[in-house]
């Protein structure tokens, strides 16, 4: 079972990571609105039902509306955007330019063959985190290659839709901490 988090609550898992992120000296993340774009690409629309054995039973309106529920308690401003067609999320990539602070992006089926995609974050020069709900290596062979970690700011993969939750807080704090560096 790739889920070992099933027992416990989102929620509860989100408060436990903000009490470790305050901890850490992040209680103030910063004055200005961060805004973070979540990008969910191929089939992410059918989460809920497709192989609920393998990326669970909920849907992405929920895993939506939990992360739109710790990004207001972190003051941070999220957009979502899935799509099934890879010229779409490149689209919106672009769009993003001088926009967007950071990106969250599951490539779902695209990571193992997008160049396109690929040269498109590159393109932007925007942080991203690439996030798998699934432990993609310890499945098929065929997505054990990734386009996307080599040039990523961090890869989370096999954690169920808690991925994205650490995905912001990654981003929020590599945020936090390059803006008061500066």
């Amino acid at each position: 079972m790739l889920f070992k988090f099933k027992a416990l609550n989102l929620d509860t898992i989100f408060y436990k990571m903000l009490s470790l992120f305050r901890f850490w000296g992040f209680s103030q993340i910063m004055t200005a609105k961060l805004q973070i774009l979540v990008l969910n690409g191929p089939n992410l629309n059918m989460l809920g039902r497709r192989e609920p054995q393998t990326y669970g039973t909920l849907t992405l309106n929920e895993l939506i509306a939990t992360l739109d529920k710790q990004a207001q308690q972190l003051g941070v401003t999220l957009s979502h955007f899935q799509s099934n067609s890879e010229a779409e999320l490149i689209n919106k990539i672009h769009d993003a330019w001088q926009q967007i602070d950071a990106i969250i992006i599951n490539p779902a089926a695209f990571t193992h063959t997008s160049i396109a995609l690929r040269d498109a974050l590159l393109s932007v020069n925007i942080p991203f985190y690439e996030v798998h709900i699934s432990n993609v290596y310890a499945r098929e062979p065929f997505r054990h290659k990734s386009y996307f970690s080599d040039i990523a700011q961090g890869v989370i993969c096999g954690l169920g839709a808690i991925g994205y939750q650490a995905a912001l807080m990654a981003a929020v704090s590599k945020l936090h901490n390059k803006n008061n560096a500066n």
